[in-house]
This record gives structure tokens, sequence and C-alpha cells, in this order.
């Protein structure tokens, strides 16, 4: 069976992720990418030749006979909108985190797609970095004893505001830093630590202009007692470990991004040599009681794996990748976050 996908937007969520890895799983041909851009159009025919360029959903839905799977990588608001179309077309979807901008509304698109009897899951892509894959092996070792504390950051600089549809657009409607960010780090947090019983959340907003956050915290009480701290910013002019962990045994510290998406940016695609991996040869390093430390190799990172288990539910009846009422979860607690949080307009 081939799996005829048709990519809603070609951002950077359809150009630097989803066209990529629907291309190299080989179950999967790429059979359209929608987009009104006269410039990405032309990105799309250069890219990916085989694979017919629609103006816009209306033209997908007139065609939804031709194809198996529709992946919503446009802006946060239209996610649950689109999916809904889609699912009411009678095709499997997958959504791009967030699965939409309010918890309600992706409840809607979960039901709705239960009901259709088609397949939904949501791109939580982070589950696949390197870094964490390889922070998760080593947790289920038990090699850092009982867990206290989980510090995870997503920082950058980037100054002034950009032209991007999530950097323009208010916190209802999906845009600021807590909503692109906070759905990776929130659910890497709860895969690891599971449900939270409190929030605090501190939505900063630093750049002259900026109509939402764009430099924010959140801190989680996870129910097993695991304090989970989570840093997102686009004013850090030095990021902080990607991840610090402190155990009873050992403390786990991880630098830098994972490389996937520049590695994709750059021109590389999934398959070839050196993906994922960083060029540098990082390690990530555990620090002992004893004051001394060991290096620990790190995974290289695979967000392709999505695909391949999404191919596995798609033609043999395995579970999704990522359940929906996962990523539903996080969006509670981001509401609950932009509910308490305090606020700093500089």
């Amino acid at each position: 069976m081939t799996i005829r996908t048709a990519v809603i937007g070609f951002g950077t969520a359809g150009r630097v992720f989803h066209a990529p890895l629907v291309e190299a799983e080989s179950r999967f041909t790429l059979a359209a990418v929608v987009t009104s851009s006269p410039e990405r159009a032309a990105a799309v025919r250069e890219r990916h030749p085989g694979a017919a360029v629609l103006p816009g959903v209306d033209e997908l839905i007139e065609r939804a006979g031709e194809f198996d799977l529709v992946v919503v990588g446009s802006p946060n608001e239209t996610h649950a909108p689109l999916a809904l179309r889609a699912i009411g077309a009678g095709l499997n979807v997958v959504i791009d985190k967030p699965v939409a901008v309010t918890a309600r509304e992706g409840r809607q698109v979960a039901e709705a797609a239960r009901a259709a009897g088609v397949v939904l899951s949501v791109f939580q892509n982070r589950r696949w970095d390197g870094d964490f894959l390889t922070l998760r092996a080593l947790l289920e070792r038990g090699e850092l004893g009982t867990v206290h504390q989980f510090e995870s950051a997503f920082e950058w600089w980037k100054p002034r505001v950009g032209q991007r549809r999530k950097d323009l657009a208010p916190q209802d409607a999906g845009g600021g830093i807590l909503y692109d960010l906070g759905p990776h780090l929130i659910d890497q947090a709860v895969q690891l630590f599971g449900p939270v019983r409190e929030v605090h959340a501190e939505l900063d907003t630093r750049r002259p202009g900026s109509p939402s956050d764009d430099d924010s915290f959140v801190s989680l009480l996870h129910a097993g007692g695991v304090r989970s701290r989570l840093w997102m910013s686009a004013v850090a002019p030095s990021a902080r470990p990607r991840f610090r962990v402190t155990g009873s045994e050992g403390v786990f510290v991880s630098q830098g991004l994972d490389p996937q998406e520049q590695h994709s940016k750059a021109g590389l695609r999934p398959l070839d040599q050196g993906y994922g991996v960083h060029e540098d040869g990082r390690t990530a390093t555990v620090l002992t009681p004893d004051g001394g430390s060991r290096p620990v190799p790190l995974e290289p990172g695979e967000h392709l794996r999505f695909y391949r288990l999404l191919g596995d539910a798609l033609t043999g009846g395995a579970p999704v990748p990522v359940d929906p009422d996962d990523p539903i979860a996080v969006l509670e607690l981001i509401e609950r976050a932009v509910a308490r949080g305090n606020r700093a307009v500089s």
C-alpha cells in the first residue's frame, strides 16, 4: 500500500519537517502540497517535482479521493478547522503541534476522527530528538537514581520580532513562544514524569512590538513528586543547557539543540549520512556525587520514526505514534499556565 499524502502549508512545518520525512519513508508518497504563495509553490516544484501544487484547501477537498492522508502544517489557529474538513472528507490526518489553540477544539477534532473511523495523530517530533532519546534510555536504566528535578530549555537570540505568523499572532490565536515551544517541552516532561498536579508560569514580553510572550518559564509539579522547570525564550544571548536532570545518584547535562531541523534547512535529507548527528561529536555528561563525570554518547535524532510508526498504524492497525489525547492534555496545561501566569512587559 502506498499512502498518498497531501501536506497543507509549506512554511517551516511543511518544508523543513513533513515533506522531507514523507518522501523518506518508503510507504508514503508526497502527492500534493497546498500553498497559495507563488514563491512557495515554486519551491515545491523545485524540491518535490512529483508533488502536485494546489492553491487552496478547497481544491484538496474536491480531490479527496486521490489522497489517503492529510498533514496540517498551516498556522496554529487553522489546525482544528482544517483537520475537521479533512476528517469530514474521510481522510486520515496528522496535525503539526499544537493540535489546536484550545483543548476544547482539540477534543472536537479527536471526537470527529473517532466518529469517522479515521486515523488521527499529532506531530510531537521532539519525542525523537537524539538528546531526549538518550535521556529517556538513561532514566529507564535508573542511572540517575530517583529524579528530583527536570530542567529543560529551548532558547535562542532573536531580539527583533520576525514576520512569521506565529510571531505576529496574539496568544488567543496560538501566537507567542508558549504556544510555539510549550507543546514540545511540556510533552517531553509529561512523557518522562507523568501527570501534573500544579502549574506555575511567567509569561513575559521583551521585544518591542511583540503581541505575545517571547520569554517564558513554566514550572510543573508532577504527581510523582518530580519538579519540571521549563524555559523558552527568543531573547537569550546564551542558552542554558538543553537538559539538566538531577537525581539522587547523578546529574545529566546536555548542551545544544537537536540538529535535525538545521540539517533539513541546510539541504540534508533524513536518509543522508550524518543526518541527526552533531558534527562536532559532542556527548552529554553525567556528573556523579564523588565530583567525577562521565560522557554519555548521544543517540542520533530520528524524527523519521514518527512516520515509520504512522505507516504501521495506517497499514497494519498498530497504535498511532502520538495518541491525540496526549497533546490535548498538554493544551490543558498550557491553558492553566496562561490563566495563572505572571506577566512582565518590557
